[in-house]
């Protein structure tokens, strides 16, 4: 059966070692910014964009500029690489937050950010692609915080994480700087690699139990009001 996703992400992606490989949050999260009716001529960003690929998403989509943000330098040579083969409207910029919110205000934002929870890093470079701190938020929580700042008035985000990163918390967080704030899709599967090795860490925390072997994606949308509150 072929999904949004399926359509929109480019079938071909050029990728160079420790850049991460589009997996199935990525596949959920170009699906829900496919359905969420984006505005034609949109100026979007896709915070830890990896490959590019949700920017190359994005472009496909109808935006009129996209802004590829990575703190990795391979990463912004690969989305810089695979938007002048696809030849569409995507710029990539080495940066985090502090990046993003220089260019901002955007209409859209989508982000794929690491969210595994780990005790320490264990894989070297690789790891810098999954791992965020002891509860998966390092990078979530600056993200829920200042999200606002990085969205013109009627703009929104999207983000997906985990059900190990605290969903509940996502969403106050997102709340409480004055967006509105939802989870908009839900996608159960089997944990890959990262999280098999993981999985008595996450169990130890009590993030899962002990026979636990698959994990809930959840993309959450929040929404800054057009007006202030």
């Amino acid at each position: 059966m072929t999904t949004p996703a399926d359509t929109l992400l480019p079938a071909v992606l050029l990728r160079i070692p420790t850049v991460y490989r589009p997996q199935e949050d990525t596949r959920l999260l170009a699906a829900a910014l496919a359905e969420a009716s984006m505005p034609a001529g949109a100026r979007v960003l896709d915070l830890c964009t990896g490959t590019g690929a949700l920017a190359l998403c994005a472009a496909r989509l109808g935006a009129e500029s996209v802004a590829a943000v990575d703190i990795s330098r391979r990463a912004c040579g690969c989305a810089r690489l695979n938007a002048r083969v696809h030849r569409l409207p995507v710029d990539a910029h080495r940066g985090g937050l502090e990046k993003a919110l220089d260019l901002a205000p955007f209409d859209v934002v989508v982000s794929n950010p690491p969210y595994v929870p780990c005790g320490r890093a264990t894989e070297g470079m690789r790891s810098r692609r999954w791992d965020a701190g002891p509860d998966g938020r390092f990078f979530m929580d600056p993200l829920c915080e200042r999200g606002a700042e990085l969205l013109r008035p009627g703009g929104f985000m999207l983000i997906v994480q985990s059900e190990f990163t605290g969903e509940d918390q996502t969403l106050r967080q997102l709340r409480a700087g004055g967006l509105k704030a939802a989870v908009v899709a839900r996608s159960r599967i089997p944990f890959g690699p990262v999280l098999r090795r993981r999985a008595s860490y996450l169990c130890d925390q009590g993030l899962c139990q002990s026979d636990c072997t698959s994990e809930e994606l959840v993309v959450i949308r929040a929404d800054k009001p057009s007006r202030p509150r």
